[in-house]
């Protein structure tokens, strides 16, 4: 089975009506789709087999006035049954390509402690990593 990776723009977002598990960790819901395909620093890469979704990685662009432009992967996802066959490689260079295209100068990641395969992955980059701490709030609480 060939697998395919597309980049995801308005044009071929019906590429996501048909998705496997585990792939995104939600549904695509069309008015979100909407919004992050309207700007420009949002990008998405696809892996396809026989028109089903089997893969995806989304990243976005940060500008600063005082840093190098930097590329932020910020999600990635394999269907459990296409791992441990390179996509996420294939996905991860795709859009590292991209983003040096785009101008991008660097490029960052983060994954939890415990996700051996993202890290394996990741580090297979040539970065041991770095502790860090997350934060996440409800912008609704806050």
């Amino acid at each position: 089975m060939s697998i395919e990776i597309i980049r995801l723009s308005a044009g071929n977002a019906s590429l996501l009506d048909k998705v496997a598990e585990d792939v995104f960790d939600d549904d695509i819901v069309p008015v979100r789709l909407a919004a992050y395909l309207a700007h420009e620093t949002n990008l998405m890469f696809l892996a396809v087999a026989d028109g089903l979704v089997v893969g995806q990685l989304a990243a976005c662009i940060h500008r600063h006035p005082d840093q190098p432009t930097e590329l932020y992967v910020d999600n990635l996802g394999v269907a459990e049954a296409f791992r441990r066959q390179g996509i996420a490689r294939r996905l991860m260079e795709a859009m590292l390509a991209l983003g040096r295209s785009l101008g991008c100068e660097e490029w960052w990641v983060g994954t939890e402690e415990e996700n051996d395969p993202a890290r394996r992955l990741y580090e297979s980059f040539g970065d041991k990593g770095h502790l860090a701490a997350f934060y996440e709030y409800d912008l609704e609480q806050v």
